[in-house]
């Protein structure tokens, strides 16, 4: 059913069954190690490129979800995934060993939040009965392709983000243990003129206000329904200028209540400047510790945000500002069905 302009409510309750989250060794070495069901001590994962890391984590987190939810890989109908790499080439190599009917997505860094409500609406419109959603990131594949390679050793600015190396895949069911998915809001296209890809937070921080902005007009509730609002990966700079927006326009925040994936997988001491990013940073943090934390009944109802900056190479050299899009999925504790 939709409500207002962009938002899907999912009246049959589609579950998150199971998810599968991977991670690197710096982020094994975060905030929340015990939320990924495997940490890599090598950056290479036994490859010999960080794109086929990627790959590896990426079918790793797949595998996992699956098993998890007591299913095989032939009982899953469709994969909606993407990446940052070019083409989403290391997603679409993974789909060649799942196997499985596939739809290759790309929203930058809310891929997670993108491919999750797809798959709620494909579950709850009984066109699937099992549907598994993810994404990946690798810190050396995506600056390499973004900004310099690590090796380079270029000096960043405080605005800054770590792109994480983790991945995350969950499988939506209308049927099972789990979480429900009971609404989604689609972004639109912001762009605020930012030319900076050393400021992803604050090139993403509107788009992130927008859509949460139009998911409480649609829904007809306010901020306070929520435990909490999870942006994907604004980091610090990005977050503050996300409250300074809902101030201007007078949408009230509870500044403690809405955080941020990617201020929450990293400890203080790391030097990661202004926080997290990538599409790994939402997913993983997402299907891992924050649903974790709402299986231990600490939160009941959340918005995740995740936020995308739809750069490119290319588009960064001919001088191009940074379009922007954030996608909101509301998720909800729930028990089992039939």
């Amino acid at each position: 059913m939709m409500l207002g302009h962009r938002t899907w409510f999912f009246e049959n309750k589609p579950r998150i069954i199971a998810t599968g989250t991977i991670c690197g060794p710096f982020e094994g070495n975060g905030k929340i190690p015990n939320d990924f069901d495997t940490i890599h001590a090598d950056l290479w994962l036994g490859q010999d490129s960080y794109e086929k890391a990627q790959k590896v984590m990426f079918e790793e987190a797949c595998a996992k979800a699956i098993e998890k939810a007591g299913l095989t890989k032939e009982k899953i109908e469709f994969l909606l995934a993407g990446d940052l790499i070019n083409q989403i080439t290391p997603t679409s190599f993974a789909s060649r060993t799942l196997s499985t009917p596939y739809i290759g997505l790309f929203g930058a860094c809310s891929t997670s939040m993108e491919g999750l409500a797809l798959a709620s609406l494909i579950v709850d419109s009984d066109y699937g009965k099992n549907v598994l959603a993810g994404t990946a990131s690798h810190n050396t594949a995506t600056e390499k392709q973004f900004r310099y390679p690590t090796e380079y050793g270029g000096q960043k600015p405080p605005t800054a983000q770590w792109t994480v190396t983790a991945a995350g895949a969950a499988v939506v069911s209308k049927q099972g243990d789990g979480p429900v998915v009971t609404s989604a809001t689609l972004g639109r296209v912001i762009d605020m003129g930012m030319t900076d890809p050393f400021n992803m937070g604050g090139a993403m921080a509107p788009a992130a206000v927008d859509t949460i902005s139009a998911h409480l007009k649609d829904r007809n509730i306010d901020a306070s329904y929520y435990d909490y609002i999870f942006t994907g990966d604004l980091g610090s700079i990005g977050r503050e200028i996300a409250l300074d927006l809902f101030k201007k326009h007078s949408i009230p925040m509870d500044k403690e209540k809405f955080q941020d994936c990617g201020l929450l997988i990293y400890k203080d001491d790391q030097p990661v400047l202004a926080g997290g990013s990538g599409c790994g940073c939402s997913a993983g943090v997402t299907y891992g510790h924050l649903l974790n934390r709402m299986k231990q009944g600490e939160i009941k109802r959340m918005l995740v945000v995740a936020t995308g900056a739809l750069l490119s190479p290319l588009s960064f050299q001919q001088n191009e500002t940074i379009p922007c899009i954030a996608h909101a999925v509301a998720i909800e504790a729930g028990g089992a069905t039939g």
